[in-house]
């Protein structure tokens, strides 16, 4: 699968005091196919925290799951690793919050 990842710098604006950006790039202008389900709710190992995302960035993952290198946790405020050795696993029903498996970025 291609790293479609941006291929200029991105301008993720001002950090906000909670630590997100105001902007992330996606893929939304882009017709691509989905290659994993859209999810928008993922579960930090660190904290053991669940936090929830845009439908745009959710679907820029389901697109092309390596798109972004790093996530960001709710409870830590702040930015970390996506991927193998990632620190992040989906959450596949919100209502029950449990965890599964599968790596974010992945």
């Amino acid at each position: 699968m291609p790293d479609d990842k941006p291929d200029k710098p991105f301008d993720y604006g001002k950090t906000k005091e909670n630590g997100q950006h105001e902007r992330y790039p996606t893929m939304d202008k882009e017709n691509k196919e989905f290659v994993r389900p859209v999810r928008q709710t993922y579960f930090h190992d660190r904290c053991r925290t669940n936090t929830s995302m845009g439908v745009k960035i959710a679907e820029t993952y389901a697109k092309n799951p390596k798109y972004y290198g790093s996530t960001f946790c709710v409870a830590c405020g702040g930015h970390f690793p996506v991927g193998e050795n990632g620190e992040f696993v989906w959450v596949d029903d919100p209502g029950t919050g449990k965890p599964t498996e599968e790596k974010v970025g992945t």
